[in-house]
């Protein structure tokens, strides 16, 4: 699970957005986003959907399943 939490922020932080960007465009409190980049909360299956499509990676890469970033 580790890796799901290193890869959003990572990817977030390669675009240079804040937390408080990320949590807008997926219509959450900027609270909920940091609680899912520290691993304090469990994503559900739509946000965890929602957040590859908005870094145009597959949900496998965020998973940790493969490295390759493109969706399928």
């Amino acid at each position: 699970m580790i890796m799901i939490y290193e890869r959003i922020r990572n990817l977030r932080e390669d675009k240079d957005w804040t937390q408080q960007q990320m949590a807008d465009k997926l219509f959450i409190n900027r609270r909920t986003y940091s609680s899912y980049e520290t691993g304090v909360r469990s994503m559900s299956p739509e946000i965890l959907i929602k957040i590859a499509e908005i870094h145009g990676v597959s949900v496998d890469y965020l998973l940790g399943v493969t490295d390759r970033k493109e969706p399928y």
